[in-house]
């Protein structure tokens, strides 16, 4: 999809809804789209449909990107509390079909120029990316966000420690 198709489309988010469980197998059984999520490839939709009866769709903040109201990707913002509850951290993912064409930065400049008004409390909207991922890095930088240094060895993903960059956008930020 050309920069200008990608125009003519209209990109949207809404609340995931089980009617959505097809659409979201194309993504969450492919391992190219996995590769740097936390969680491990799907394997069976009894397992999709668990995942979104019981954690996607209770979820504070949880969108399914679409083009033409089809889910192809899912961006998730997920509040932190007490005295964390200044900060909330973004994720997202994209069926693999999609990558390279914009629609992800598109999400997240959707996200950023909302959330903090959705969210009055929130001041800080942060992204931790793995180090290899550069797809992902470069759709944080494109869409305003300060890359802020590394944290090493920061988390276990699939039974290994990976480094991950941290990114910020902060409700005073202008770029937004």
């Amino acid at each position: 999809m050309a920069e200008n198709s990608l125009q003519s489309c209209k990109i949207t988010l809404r609340p995931i809804q089980l009617s959505d469980i097809d659409d979201f197998m194309l993504w969450a059984k492919d391992d190219r789209v996995s590769h740097y999520c936390m969680w491990e490839t799907y394997t069976s939709r009894d397992q999709a449909l668990d995942f979104l009866t019981n954690i996607a769709i209770p979820h504070p903040w949880f969108r399914v990107i679409c083009i033409d109201n089809r889910a192809i990707g899912s961006i998730t913002v997920t509040p932190n509390s007490g005295n964390d509850r200044c900060r909330a951290e973004l994720g997202y993912v994209l069926a693999y079909e999609h990558w390279g064409k914009g629609i992800v930065t598109k999400a997240v400049k959707m996200v950023a120029s909302s959330i903090f008004n959705e969210w009055k409390h929130l001041e800080r909207l942060e992204a931790f990316v793995d180090v290899d991922n550069k797809g992902s890095q470069r759709v944080l930088e494109k869409a305003g966000f300060v890359r802020e240094g590394v944290f090493r060895k920061h988390v276990i993903m699939k039974g290994k420690s990976r480094d991950r960059v941290v990114f910020s956008l902060v409700s005073s930020d202008q770029s937004f």
